[in-house]
């Protein structure tokens, strides 16, 4: 294994178990990949492993061109194939973060997209957090978990959404998927759209018909932190 490979193990192990400390996950639930795209390959969570025994070498390396695992005593996660489509659909993806956290969870169960209703949601996504269609029984009960990846991308064709504005969704009675620039970066945005579920629960609570604001609001607060002319934060 290089030393990039392992550098990039160290870094995926440091997410998912980031994703503990975040409150994002329970049991074994869950789990943090990222690509090395010049050396042709992702490292994922291995299957089942408990976080508290977790360490770099539980990282399992899989070719990006076939998705199988490379050189490793451990299976990787049974999501394997759903990473693996999200790396082959979007391109600038760097790592990708799956949780079953309890409230964007729950929106994903109950088949309803996070709205974007004010800014703070617009700091991280240009727009609602999607939700997929459900599954067919022939995707279901046909690589599975491949279909899952390839029902996220088709949202986000169906809906004409760039995975680069809006960097999670929810798959249909399963759960939040999130990605970024590399694993510690999707972890953050896995954490986001927690917030942002727990955040949309109070308000539809305190306002259930409450007005989505204007998308020039929203487009505003994205493209400051976002892009090319963004200007949050220091140099």
């Amino acid at each position: 294994m290089s030393l990039v490979a392992q550098a990039l193990r160290e870094a995926v192990c440091r997410a998912n178990l980031d994703l503990v400390a975040r409150g994002l996950v329970m049991e074994t639930f869950g789990n943090v990949s990222g690509v090395d795209r010049d050396a042709g390959l992702f490292v994922i969570k291995a299957s089942g492993v408990p976080y508290d025994e977790l360490t770099a070498e539980h990282m399992v390396p899989v070719s990006l061109a076939t998705g199988l695992p490379l050189e490793s005593r451990f299976r990787p996660s049974s999501d394997t194939p759903t990473h693996h489509e999200l790396y082959r659909a979007f391109p600038r993806c760097g790592a990708v973060a799956h949780t079953h956290s309890e409230f964007a969870t729950a929106f994903a169960q109950a088949r309803t997209p996070i709205a974007c209703m004010g800014t703070t949601h617009a700091d991280y996504f240009r727009g609602d957090v999607p939700v997929t269609r459900p599954m067919t029984r022939e995707e279901v009960d046909t690589d599975y978990e491949r279909h899952t990846g390839l029902v996220i991308v088709e949202t986000f064709t169906t809906h004409q959404l760039s995975a680069e504005d809006v960097t999670a969704v929810l798959v249909a009675n399963h759960g939040p998927f999130a990605w970024g620039h590399d694993a510690a970066d999707a972890v953050e945005r896995a954490a986001v759209v927690e917030y942002l579920a727990r955040m949309e629960c109070t308000q539809r609570i305190v306002a259930p018909g409450a007005p989505k604001p204007a998308d020039y609001l929203i487009n505003k607060h994205f493209s400051r932190k976002h892009g090319k002319d963004a200007y949050y934060g220091q140099k």
